[in-house]
């Protein structure tokens, strides 16, 4: 069997199929590491001659990177060092840097050379200047200003199944925006007199970003009933997802007290046309027979009107109110044969200044 495989590999040797200097079949061939298999492609084959090494190519280690004669650089580089287009910097740091002068001078005393903070004031102060009063300062931040505004949110005319009347609730705030002094007026106009009101005279103050806390006074005047006098504590701003709301307690004389609590929601149609609802609730804490008023939940109010702001200081509007008496109150309306509910269409004007 052996020499069957010998004789076998003899005769392929001589018509090119085997490797020059093959033994046996056990035995691998040899293989020339100079000649990149080579051996088997000479005879009879058209292929190029491939023992020559690739330019640049060190055949000692395979993968490495080709080497690149100094003749063979990119212009403007050599080799080891950065290109000849890049300015060397500098020992002592970047020109006219000093950075260990610069930190020592931090927090202490200016250098001999610094620019002078008024030099380019054309001789303004903080405390001097054209229009500067004596004792005060001529510049001014803006928490610093006192600004004022006056807000008619309800001027309108009512149209009743029982009887017309004009209303109007009003707001004037003058101050900064911490404190200020705010004043808040609403009341009813019938057959040319006035038939209810509530003005509130209070400092506010604000705690946190849109809410301010207010205190002072409430007096209640108008038509036939005695008149009202109350200390007022309460909060007003917006509410999260835009609601405002405005919540007041009172403390009246002969141990009086009450609540009111108002919320309004602006719904923007478009950019102008503006819906608004809005309920009002008043509470009281005992009987109080002269003004018709019954403890607990005594009269509250809801609507909703549509306006359309022409500009955002002036804007027309009209809606639908109901306004509702409950519990021991609307029981003494009873008694005195006064309705109990109106239900109202409003035509007014909004605006501001």
């Amino acid at each position: 069997m052996k020499m069957t495989l010998n004789a076998l590999a003899l005769a392929l040797a001589g018509i090119g199929m085997a490797p020059a200097g093959a033994q046996t079949m056990g035995a691998a061939p040899a293989m020339d590491h100079s000649m990149m298999g080579s051996g088997s492609m000479q005879a009879g084959s058209s292929a190029p001659d491939v023992k020559k090494p690739m330019q640049g190519m060190d055949h000692g280690s395979m993968g490495a990177s080709p080497t690149v004669s100094p003749a063979e650089e990119m212009p403007g580089m050599k080799s080891g060092t950065k290109p000849a287009s890049q300015p060397a910097a500098k020992d002592a740091g970047m020109a006219g840097m000093d950075s260990g002068s610069s930190m020592q001078n931090q927090g202490g005393t200016a250098p001999a050379d610094a620019r002078d903070p008024h030099g380019y004031s054309g001789g303004y102060t903080l405390e001097s200047g054209p229009y500067a009063l004596p004792g005060t300062r001529q510049l001014r931040l803006a928490d610093e200003h006192n600004f004022g505004s006056v807000l008619f949110n309800r001027l309108e005319r009512g149209f009743g199944s029982k009887s017309s009347s004009t209303s109007y609730d009003t707001q004037a705030w003058f101050g900064r925006d911490y404190d200020r002094l705010v004043i808040k007026a609403e009341g009813d106009v019938a057959r040319g007199k006035l038939q209810e009101a509530r003005t509130e005279v209070l400092w506010g103050h604000a705690f946190a970003p849109f809410w301010d806390a207010q205190v002072g006074l409430r007096y209640d005047s108008g038509g036939t009933e005695p008149e009202r006098k109350w200390l007022a504590l309460g909060v007003q701003g917006l509410a999260p997802y835009w609601f405002e709301v405005d919540a007041a307690a009172y403390i009246g004389d002969n141990g009086r007290t009450a609540f009111r609590l108002g919320g309004e929601y602006e719904i923007l149609l478009t950019q102008k046309l503006i819906l608004q609802p809005r309920a009002e609730l008043n509470f009281y804490g005992q009987d109080d027979a002269a003004r018709e008023i019954g403890s607990g939940l005594a009269n509250g109010v809801a609507g909703i009107r549509l306006r359309y702001e022409i500009n955002r200081q002036f804007a027309p509007y009209f809606g639908v109110e109901r306004s509702s008496k409950f519990g021991k109150t609307a029981d003494m309306a009873r008694a005195s044969a006064v309705s109990t509910g109106d239900t109202r269409w409003v035509a007014g004007v909004r605006f501001w200044f």
